[in-house]
């Protein structure tokens, strides 16, 4: 049995709102990427502001494809904050990833990643049948690996010299995975620390 089907779909909670991205979101989003001069990152891939429609039109042509599924986060005021996706998505083996994920400066440290991320993972495993969801980032980004790791991923392990970056750097790709099993403990996990902050 392959995943449901995946298409352009709408996500809430209390914390946050993840909406199908569009080309209407262009500036919003490219100011919020101001917000922490995020492209600054050299071990991640951000858009700067002149940029963001590109970046924009490449995730919609992908969505297109079939291999992504972008969204664009909201906070519960409905501002545009970052984009976060579905993608490598592997139908006949019933797993994504989630990433491509980012945020401005201001909606860092909030309770807004642990409900975009509840909401992905409910979709996931809940709504889309996955049997495991997976995460990747560079070695050297400790922030997104403790986030990663605070939801209950476990480390698959190191692709090694797995992208060149685009200052010329390789990186070392960490892989981390939730599976099915593990699910209703990691949701139970994420529901409770969003409560504590009600």
């Amino acid at each position: 049995m392959a995943l449901n089907p995946i298409q352009p779909v709408t996500l809430k909670n209390e914390f946050a709102t993840l909406i199908p991205l569009e080309r209407a979101h262009t500036n919003a989003l490219g100011e919020a990427a101001k917000d922490g001069e995020l492209w600054n990152l050299w071990y991640t891939f951000v858009a700067t502001a002149d940029q963001m429609g590109n970046d924009i039109e490449e995730r919609l042509i992908q969505r297109n494809e079939g291999s992504r599924l972008p969204f664009t986060v909201l906070t519960p005021e409905g501002e545009m904050v970052g984009m976060t996706s579905y993608l490598h998505i592997d139908k006949p083996n019933r797993r994504v990833e989630i990433g491509s994920t980012w945020y401005a400066a201001r909606a860092q440290r909030t309770p807004l990643n642990t409900a975009c991320k509840l909401l992905l993972l409910s979709h996931a495993f809940d709504d889309l049948g996955c049997i495991a969801v997976e995460f990747r980032t560079h070695i050297v980004n400790h922030r997104s690996r403790r986030a990663i790791e605070r939801l209950g991923a476990k480390l698959d392990g190191i692709l090694r010299n797995h992208q060149i970056m685009p200052n010329g750097t390789y990186r070392d790709t960490c892989v981390y995975s939730i599976i099915r099993g593990e699910w209703p403990t990691v949701k139970t996990l994420l529901e409770h620390k969003l409560k504590g902050v009600r």
